[in-house]
């Protein structure tokens, strides 16, 4: 059990997202995010100049125009708001504790220096970090333990700290995707198949050693056992491949163009390795992937959203946190 001191801060990580939904915004961010070796394993002489060359002048235009789908005119990019919202719930369900609540994003604002150079102010001595990534994987988890430390590194006085690296099976987490995924069945029934999908990775990460394979897999039969599903009534995909090499399959899209010539024509939709939702879930799962299973003869598709600033999420990481 976390013990809380009068000088302790909480630091909730996300991955991030553009200032604005332009082009020159999004292609910043997009530099800083690609540009980490963590997310690209590739050489980097040779990454510089296919991220320079070929990505950079191109892809943040499409990026653009997806950002643009989904951004909310007053509070922004709903991964910062929602991000931001659930912070302050958490902090304000941990008052009187001597805590100190935050948040930071590993590219873009509030950096993770910046917060932790707060915290430092307030004189916290003890740190907690919880990247809102349920599964562990190199490419965010560790990216984020790379940029904290790369800060406290330039430290002459550390904060004692702990750092909590996965929570894909902490029954808290477990018990709110259940939920939500009931209460959406109670404002409409359920649909034929339950499809839990989760960002996709190259498969070569899972042979040098990242557990994100097998956590996501734990994740989704842990879901599956608490809402009493059987083998038939859901599955696991995995999204957002890019490039040529292999991904973590079955592979979303092809999963759904596939299901309705099976006799699958409708489908309920979740992401429960996104904490919030995000460009991923709003613009890609719930719109352009939706047109792909339309298009392929379904007949409904529910997406299912993440679990955002609910009160069921706060109580979650709470858990997690042991608090």
């Amino acid at each position: 059990m976390f013990m809380a001191t009068p000088k302790t801060g909480i630091l909730l990580a996300n991955l991030g997202s553009p200032s604005a939904p332009t082009v020159p915004a999004v292609r910043r961010f997009l530099k800083e995010f690609l540009w980490d070796p963590r997310v690209v394993n590739i050489p980097r002489p040779v990454w510089w100049l296919i991220l320079h060359g070929a990505v950079l002048p191109f892809r943040p235009g499409k990026s653009t125009q997806a950002y643009q789908k989904i951004w909310d005119a007053e509070k922004g990019s709903p991964l910062t708001f929602l991000t931001r919202q659930v912070t302050e719930k958490l902090a304000a369900r941990l008052a009187g504790q001597g805590l100190q609540v935050t948040y930071a994003m590993r590219y873009g604002e509030p950096s993770i220096a910046t917060q932790l150079r707060q915290f430092k102010e307030q004189g916290v001595e003890q740190l907690v970090v919880l990247p809102l990534y349920p599964q562990y994987s190199s490419t965010t988890t560790a990216s984020v333990y790379d940029d904290m430390f790369k800060e406290l590194g330039q430290w002459r006085h550390l904060p004692s700290f702990r750092f909590i690296s996965d929570y894909h099976q902490h029954p808290a987490y477990i018990a709110a995707v259940a939920e939500s995924i009931r209460l959406a069945w109670q404002e409409q029934a359920k649909n034929e198949l339950l499809l839990m999908s989760f960002h996709g990775l190259p498969e070569q990460l899972t042979k040098w050693g990242d557990p994100y394979f097998h956590h996501c897999h734990k994740t989704a039969a842990l879901i599956a056992g608490q809402l009493g599903l059987s083998d038939q009534e859901w599955k696991i995909v995995f999204q957002s491949r890019f490039g040529k090499a292999q991904w973590l399959k079955p592979y979303c899209v092809d999963t759904l163009e596939a299901l309705p010539g099976q006799g699958i024509k409708t489908v309920d939709m979740v992401c429960p390795g996104f904490a919030v939702d995000c460009l991923e879930t709003l613009e890609e799962i719930a719109m352009e992937n939706k047109h792909v299973f339309m298009a392929a003869g379904g007949e409904a598709y529910r997406y299912i959203a993440c679990l955002n600033d609910s009160d069921a999420h706060v109580e979650a990481l709470a858990g997690v946190l042991g608090i």
